[in-house]
């Protein structure tokens, strides 16, 4: 089992899985379940959130809008999905704290690298939000960003395809998916696995990066126990 992990969650997961958009508590609460019980198995969980289910969802004016207003209300997307986290595993038993990069007093935690890990190692599940608290940097980037900023052991990407395909295995049956790749390799083929500015910084303090798909039952706890699921980018 891996000591300390990053997980990183898309706004998609927090999402009704029929309307693509939203917060679905059932999905929430699955979701959840299977973080405690991971965390009940010894392992420090940091949880960066994504806020597309929200932002995306509701407004088709992010097309036509500054690209940098558009960025920071993306980050208040993500507080709200770090909210509803925090709360089901609450819910569920398990200490946890929201640590936003953008101030909000009242709802979370400002990020503070040393009180996070701190957090860690008490047992609480730190749920980080508001991105880097900066426009043009995606919450992947964050991911990379915080894991290694804590000092975490791997980078655990879910998204809703069990890992990296040649091609999209959505409009492709017969894309072939990747067992491991470098971290060359996904920047010198385009593999959509994270943006590059992540995966560079993860190559260059060589933090590997596992690719999953969140909609299996059990794919959380598999991957924070070192199971051989989806994709390793290392």
């Amino acid at each position: 089992m891996y000591r300390r992990v990053v997980l990183k969650l898309s706004g998609e997961a927090f999402a009704d899985p029929d309307l693509g958009y939203g917060i679905d508590p059932l999905t929430v609460k699955r979701v959840a379940t299977e973080i405690v019980e991971a965390h009940s198995g010894g392992a420090e969980i940091a949880v960066v959130v994504g806020g597309g289910n929200i932002f995306r969802g509701v407004s088709s004016a992010a097309a036509g809008m500054d690209a940098a207003t558009a960025d920071y209300m993306g980050m208040l997307a993500t507080v709200i999905n770090a909210l509803a986290l925090r709360d089901a595993l609450e819910k569920a038993g398990v200490p946890s704290r929201v640590q936003s990069a953008i101030t909000m007093q009242q709802l979370a935690e400002p990020y503070i690298r040393l009180r996070a890990i701190r957090h860690l190692e008490k047992g609480r599940v730190v749920i980080f939000a508001a991105g880097t608290g900066n426009p043009f940097f995606t919450t992947d980037t964050t991911a990379a960003l915080r894991a290694v900023e804590i000092n975490a052991e791997i980078v655990l990407k879910a998204t809703r395809v069990d890992g990296v395909f040649d091609d999209d295995p959505h409009s492709n049956p017969a894309a072939a998916m990747f067992d491991e790749l470098t971290y060359m390799e996904v920047l010198s083929q385009g593999l959509k696995v994270m943006d590059s500015t992540a995966i560079t910084m993860c190559k260059d303090h060589e933090l590997p990066i596992v690719v999953f798909n969140i909609t299996t039952p059990g794919n959380i706890v598999k991957a924070v126990q070192s199971e051989r699921i989806g994709t390793l980018v290392h």
